[in-house]
């Protein structure tokens, strides 16, 4: 039985998304690299990549990140209405 009744699907496709924007990043600032050069620094491409992918999330991924701030809130409203009613059984 999962810990998360109503699922995480949000977090899922948010993280998903985020991969793969970093991953399509990596590819083009490595092939536009190459281009220019003979041999690529991988850390180097990775580091301008991250940015990149950062940047292009901010604009992108705004649709799924909200989704994903709503279900975070909504657990955590949950969370405090159970923890409130177990302190008034307690009193």
């Amino acid at each position: 039985m999962s810990n998360y009744p109503e699922g995480v699907k949000e977090f899922w496709v948010y993280t998903g998304l985020r991969a793969l924007l970093f991953l399509g990043s990596f590819a083009l600032v490595l092939a536009v690299w190459l281009l220019v050069a003979d041999t690529a620094e991988l850390f180097f491409v990775a580091i301008i990549a991250l940015v990149l992918s950062g940047i292009g999330s901010y604009f992108l991924l705004s649709a799924p990140r909200q989704a994903f701030a709503r279900r975070v809130e909504q657990r955590a409203e949950s969370a405090k209405l159970r923890f409130e009613e177990r302190k008034a059984r307690e009193d």
